[in-house]
């Protein structure tokens, strides 16, 4: 006898309902914990990337410092070379200024050229034409000036000429 219109059907522990919903909840937790497992590499990724620039930084730095160290060497040793090319362009200046001053009819051989002195060696006509055309403008630029006359065989003078500037003592 049989007391059911419908054929008996198996029972199962998990029904299809389950397999879905289990199904879903695998997945749920499957992208989770992917997601979290990819946050902690990219974590770990930039904590690597920080570190590298904080090191890139530092050695950046100790390049500024270095490279404001050479700056600064540089600007000393320009302004030094600066102040050299002042200097030889006030000596080249007064040179020749000096030989602007020299007349014709008299012949150096020679020229020393101090801090306060400048010594003069040649040779002139006679001891008027010296005093007269080099010694006067020698004078007037210099505090003092010394001359000394040897005769030579062809008549003329060889002279040795010595002007002083006296340096001003700063207070």
């Amino acid at each position: 006898m049989q007391y059911s219109f419908i054929k008996a059907r198996p029972k199962h522990l998990v029904g299809p309902e389950w397999k879905l919903v289990l199904f879903f909840f695998g997945a749920a937790f499957f992208i989770l914990f992917s997601t979290y497992g990819f946050l902690v590499y990219k974590n770990a990724a930039f904590k690597n990337d920080i570190a590298r620039l904080d090191t890139k930084a530092s050695q950046l730095k100790r390049s500024m410092v270095l490279m404001d160290t050479e700056l600064a060497f540089i600007e000393k040793r320009s302004g030094h070379a600066e102040q050299i090319f002042t200097a030889n362009a006030v000596l080249k200046e007064s040179i020749e200024n000096l030989f602007d001053l020299i007349p014709d009819r008299i012949i150096l051989s020679q020229v020393e050229m101090r801090d306060d002195a400048l010594v003069m060696y040649g040779v002139t006509p006679n001891k008027e034409v010296y005093e007269f055309l080099l010694q006067a403008p020698l004078r007037s630029i210099f505090h003092q000036t010394h001359s000394r006359f040897y005769p030579i065989d062809n008549g003329w003078y060889s002279f040795v000429s010595t002007s002083y500037i006296e340096k001003e003592v700063k207070q």
